[in-house]
């Protein structure tokens, strides 16, 4: 995990996408149905940084060897502050095949969904671009 938080850091949007499996699936915390592949799941996260003010892990929680990862974090939008959390499995190479993102307070997470889907038609031209 540690690969992935930096680059979300970094907000190095090349290397959050490498660390990607081909077959994804992004759940989002707004949307009903999933999003599956590498290619719309790279649009979404960076969209996501686009949208995210002051975004930081505060919190990370794995077993050791484990394929299964929790990262809490914190951050603005639309001047809602909310708390949130980035479900993720790796796969046997270590790649990201499961991303999930839950967040709260409601009142964040509607300007959440405000916001990405002003984002969607870049997210869509983004996705098809591959």
């Amino acid at each position: 995990m540690k690969a992935f938080r930096e680059a979300v850091e970094a907000r190095d949007s090349a290397a959050i996408e490498a660390l990607l499996a081909e077959n994804v699936v992004f759940t989002s915390p707004v949307a009903f149905k999933p999003y599956p592949g590498k290619a719309v799941t790279a649009a979404i996260l960076r969209a996501v940084l686009r949208v995210f003010e002051d975004f930081r892990y505060v919190k990370e929680l794995s077993a050791a060897g484990e394929r299964d990862h929790a990262l809490v974090f914190e951050a603005t939008v639309g001047g809602k502050a909310l708390t949130g959390c980035d479900f993720l499995h790796l796969d046997e190479n270590g790649l990201i095949d499961e991303f999930t993102v839950m967040v709260r307070p409601l009142s964040a997470a509607q300007a959440l969904a405000e916001a990405m889907n002003a984002q969607f038609p870049r997210i869509q031209a983004e996705a098809a671009q591959g």
